[in-house]
């Protein structure tokens, strides 16, 4: 009666560590989601790292846009004349 017990014993060791182990089944589960929201996150900065590259081209010297060098210079110096006002899109600001 004792060698079945411990071998009983002995298998549910092994099935216990491998549901709950250090990499067991939920460890797995867990580095999954981990995974997932890292790519999520990854997605997210290459979009924003696209936004910027866009809105930095339009500074480059080989096509130069005169409105956007003209707000650039205005909000680096803080000047703008008294009989101008400014129109902030906020969702322009949000993707800078």
């Amino acid at each position: 009666m004792f060698v079945p017990i411990l071998g009983a014993l002995f298998v549910s060791y092994f099935l216990v560590h491998a549901v709950q182990g250090n990499r067991g089944v939920l460890a797995w589960i867990h580095l999954q989601k981990q995974v997932t929201l890292a790519e999520q996150t990854m997605n997210e900065t290459k979009s924003v790292l696209i936004g910027y590259e866009r809105w930095i081209s339009l500074l480059r010297s080989e096509q130069l846009d005169a409105d956007m060098l003209d707000e650039r210079a205005r909000i680096m110096a803080g000047l703008m004349h008294p009989s101008e006002f400014i129109v902030v899109d906020s969702e322009a600001v949000e993707n800078r």
